[in-house]
């Protein structure tokens, strides 16, 4: 079965480059070299924040095991994290709002750094209070980047549609390449250099130090609304009446809590659906494999959103169909294919279906980013952007802890059904933002008719 691993990824891989090789012009916007300057700028620090974000992951978990520390332990500081995100995320996004995206950038470096600092501590209230800062830092990577990021380019007068390069180039760097090579220097690492599994935490670190040099060199400030006479609470409210007012933010909240809830499930579902009897599985190498099919998700995103047609709001309803038909996968094989009796071993025959669905999961991933980022810069408010941003991961946290703390209460295709019916109603809710994005373009062009003289009967 090692063969199986290597073709799939060969394939993505194939498949990767042949769609960013035969672009032509029409999957190509035309811009400007101050445009690329800006986009170039951009990717480099997005990429060096994922780099110090992708380096930890795969250790969390594992350094938590080698101080000694048992499931239940583990699982608590997990939920401390979210929980912390969900808590303070919605305020630190309100201050960046008000105080400036750049100091929220630079904020999350510097929360993320002392975050890591805390792993070279075997303590568990230490642990703790790194696993709060770490909380607060991820709230901050997703939203006061993309904010900085969309006021700055209509604050340069850059065409919309550019927008959609920077974050197709973002994600396939950021969420694909940078990933993959993060995963694979963290091994280098730790098993190669045998430095330990806090050598990750440290070199996150430096990767988030350039990155904040680069910022505080050639970033300038921008913000949401900086008037001082709106307090926090204020800005809360602005915030929730936005969302309550205008229908188009309330689906698109519930769609990313939707499709993002089932991706973090997911994350922690996988391991256990391709291993059911303790089968050994390359754990690093099926991770590069995801990220890869990740890439090819977003290079098919950049072509789609190149072009007029189809819009973002009709093709995202396809993608999240396919998503829930490809998690659908663990509960079909369980019922049709006869499960391995042999404990240990390779991976299974559904095991290697399975493996094919998660890599048509992540492919749907690697479309989603880009695309919820640019429906995001279209209907959400800038004044508010990072609040609300941060209030949309509110139930997505509250999710997510849920699931944590009840991981081994329902079997696993039971939290994959779970995830698929997250991920169908997500499309029947993209359905609906399409029909009434729709609505003011159909009444503007009747309102068009109704004022139009010629359109009027002669009077003789």
């Amino acid at each position: 079965m090692e063969v199986f691993y290597y073709m799939v990824f060969g394939a993505l891989g194939a498949v990767v480059a042949a769609l960013e090789l035969s672009k032509n012009n029409k999957d190509r916007i035309n811009t400007t070299s101050a445009f690329t300057s800006f986009k170039n700028n951009y990717l480099l620090v997005y990429s060096l924040m994922m780099a110090g974000d992708w380096l930890q992951g795969p250790y969390v978990y594992y350094l938590y095991s080698q101080y000694g520390y048992g499931k239940g332990d583990i699982g608590q500081l997990f939920i401390a994290g979210f929980g912390s995100s969900m808590l303070f995320g919605t305020i630190v996004g309100s201050l960046a709002d008000k105080q400036g995206r750049k100091r929220a950038c630079v904020t999350y470096c510097i929360t993320y750094i002392l975050s890591c600092i805390t792993k070279h501590s075997p303590h568990y209230k230490v642990l703790m209070l790194g696993r709060v800062l770490g909380g607060i830092a991820t709230s901050l990577l997703f939203s006061a980047f993309e904010s900085w990021l969309v006021a700055e380019h209509n604050k340069r007068g850059f065409e919309q549609q550019w927008l959609s390069i920077t974050f197709s180039k973002a994600i396939f760097l950021g969420n694909g390449l940078v990933a993959i090579l993060s995963g694979l220097f963290g091994n280098i690492l730790v098993d190669t250099l045998s430095l330990g599994p806090v050598a990750p935490f440290d070199a996150a670190s430096c990767f988030l130090a350039i990155g904040m040099a680069v910022i505080l060199s050639s970033w300038t400030e921008n913000y949401g609304d900086p008037s001082e006479n709106k307090d926090l609470l204020t800005q809360f409210k602005g915030a929730a009446t936005a969302i309550a007012s205008d229908e188009k933010i309330a689906l698109l909240g519930a769609i990313q809590s939707l499709f993002e809830g089932s991706m973090y499930t997911f994350v922690f579902l996988w391991t256990p659906a391709l291993s059911p009897n303790g089968e050994e599985i390359p754990h690093g190498f099926i991770f590069a494999t995801f990220m890869l099919a990740s890439m090819l998700g977003s290079s098919l995103a950049s072509r789609l959103m190149a072009r007029t047609s189809p819009r973002v709001e009709s093709y995202m309803q396809i993608v999240f169909v396919i998503s829930a038909a490809a998690l659908l996968l663990p509960i079909l094989t369980t019922m049709f294919v006869t499960p391995a009796k042999v404990k240990g071993g390779g991976i299974s025959f559904s095991g290697c279906l399975q493996l094919l669905g998660f890599c048509t999961f992540e492919a749907c991933v690697g479309i989603f980013w880009p695309s919820i980022m640019k429906m995001r810069s279209q209907y959400i408010p800038e004044e508010a952007r990072s609040t609300i941003m941060n209030f949309f991961r509110i139930p997505l946290n509250i999710f997510v802890c849920v699931v944590l703390y009840n991981v081994d209460a329902f079997p696993i295709t039971v939290m994959f059904g779970m995830c698929s019916i997250f991920l169908f109603v997500a499309s029947l809710l993209q359905r609906r933002l399409l029909v009434i994005a729709d609505k003011p373009k159909t009444e503007d062009r009747e309102l068009a008719k109704e004022r139009d003289p010629e359109t009027e009967p002669l009077n003789i």
